[in-house]
């Protein structure tokens, strides 16, 4: 049996202003980076291998709760937003002209305009994760998580998600015979001693 543990990085300043990042390199803000270093890994997971996307917010945020350099996996890349990158959500909703949608309304083949769908993030991710030979723990990114919980969960992004990605808590996927299953409790990261 092998578990991957699933940690979102901290905020950055397009994440608090609604803008689209994808594959945009932001790091994180001065308020996240200052929050993450006081919290660190719960056990078990400290031992175990740990990776991150390779976007400087995921690689930081690994290194300040973890103490330690994660090893950076390409497939762990946010998904490409294409042309709606750097733009507010907001605003591209509000747009009648254009398709950007919520994810309860999206599908596997969603596609915004040069970027890239679900299906593709699916394919690249799973193909890696199928790889582990071990417990990890992956520091990475919304879309990413969303296509790994969506599988051990069984939604189709259709309808609302059986989950709610938040940050500082870890959502963990254990590989049985049967296949990977989502596990519902969510550890939290802990308060480093003072």
């Amino acid at each position: 049996m092998i578990r991957l543990a699933l940690l979102r990085h901290g905020h950055t300043a397009w994440n608090r202003a609604g803008r689209v990042q994808g594959r945009s390199d932001i790091p994180l803000d001065a308020v996240a980076r200052a929050d993450l270093s006081r919290l660190r890994i719960p056990a078990p997971w400290t031992d175990t291998d740990l990776v991150s996307s390779p976007l400087s917010r995921a690689v930081e945020t690994a290194m300040l709760v973890a103490g330690r350099a994660p090893r950076p996996v390409a497939a762990l890349t946010e998904m490409n937003w294409g042309d709606w990158e750097g733009r507010e959500a907001a605003a591209l909703r509000a747009d009648p002209a254009c398709d950007h949608r919520d994810i309860e309304d999206w599908s596997w083949h969603y596609r915004p305009p040069g970027g890239e769908s679900p299906a593709e993030v699916r394919a690249r991710v799973l193909a890696w994760r199928d790889a582990l030979t071990r417990d990890t723990l992956a520091v990475c990114h919304i879309g990413v998580m969303r296509v790994l919980l969506a599988d051990g969960t069984g939604w189709d992004f259709s309808g609302p998600a059986p989950f709610a990605v938040k940050r500082n808590r870890l959502f963990v996927l254990e590989r049985t015979a049967a296949g990977w299953r989502h596990l519902p409790d969510t550890p939290r990261l802990e308060d480093r001693p003072e």
